[in-house]
């Protein structure tokens, strides 16, 4: 069975609690700026982050090659290392292609791994079972589901989720779900590291036993995102619940109006964190119009940029 809301120790979790979903910062011509993501993992953990993922969706996984992932792995590793965890993107479609990328980057140094319910194919839950086992089989490295419908199409199913947690690598799920009796359920029947995927849903979770959130929106606002985690870990809702009204604004401003890896690259560029707000196509930097809607909500929660 989980521990109740504000018994674990947050210390004792292998992969933080306020975990940014980093962006992959990239040069004007789109190569990717390690320097830049080194930077920005440090300005993350300054700012409050205890975990780190690492080239996930919001990293551009999907438009990176294996080269790419690797070596962001090694620069986040190398910057911050030290002080948070660092969780990688290996999940694909592709079981074989997730095994070897996964296998690479333990290599690497990293904490653990992030991987995604396999997208496009449209697996049975026999088949979602199976790839995340191969993949926690190979790696060796704990490993955080990623249950996120809504982009995979397939979910995770409870039972399923039920009879994963009893790999001895698998120790986390990231929710993404926005189904509260199929967390529920899983919560009882887990000893699972539950985290929102689903930044607006943090303190909803948490209550109901997750331990902490990997956010988008903390590019903005980690500061925050720690005041909430850890006031629902102390068992202060009043001021957990202060913290997420105040999160609001910055959770429409980032979520609300493009992909969230665009509006965090370009708030973090504004503000001289990156030096950059490229993206990769399919992807497409921010419209004039889309940014001032972003500021207007920013602007509420006394961010400018």
């Amino acid at each position: 069975m989980t521990a109740a809301p504000g018994s674990v120790n947050p210390s004792d979790l292998p992969f933080g609690t306020v975990v940014p979903a980093m962006v992959t910062p990239m040069d004007r011509d789109g190569a990717v700026d390690l320097e830049a993501a080194a930077a920005l993992a440090g300005h993350l953990v300054d700012q409050g982050a205890d975990g780190l993922v690492v080239t996930g969706t919001t990293g551009e996984t999907s438009t990176l090659t294996d080269e790419e992932n690797l070596a962001m792995f090694r620069t986040v590793v190398a910057a911050v290392g030290d002080r948070a965890k660092v969780i990688a993107g290996t999940g694909t479609n592709d079981t074989a292609h997730s095994v070897e990328l996964s296998r690479r980057a333990a290599e690497t140094g990293v904490d653990g791994l992030l991987i995604v319910t396999p997208y496009y194919n449209k697996p049975n839950q026999a088949g979602i079972r199976a790839h995340f086992e191969a993949i926690a089989d190979a790696a060796g490295l704990p490993v955080m589901m990623y249950d996120i419908p809504g982009r995979s199409v397939m979910p995770i199913e409870p039972e399923t989720l039920i009879a994963l947690a009893a790999h001895e690598n698998i120790v986390a799920l990231k929710d993404a779900k926005g189904d509260l009796q199929s967390t529920t359920t899983v919560l009882a029947h887990t000893d699972l590291h539950l985290y929102s995927g689903d930044d607006g849903a943090t303190l909803p979770l948490m209550a109901l036993g997750a331990v902490g959130v990997v956010s988008v929106a903390a590019h903005v606002a980690p500061g925050l995102y720690r005041e909430l985690v850890d006031a629902v870990h102390a068992g202060d809702l009043a001021a957990a619940r202060t913290a997420h009204y105040a999160l609001d604004p910055v959770q429409r401003g980032v979520m609300g109006h493009v992909q969230g890896a665009v509006a965090s690259k370009a708030v973090l560029a504004a503000q001289g964190v990156i030096p950059t707000d490229t993206v990769r196509l399919p992807l497409v930097r921010a419209t004039e119009q889309e940014l001032e809607a972003i500021r207007a909500d920013l602007a509420e929660a006394g961010i400018r940029f």
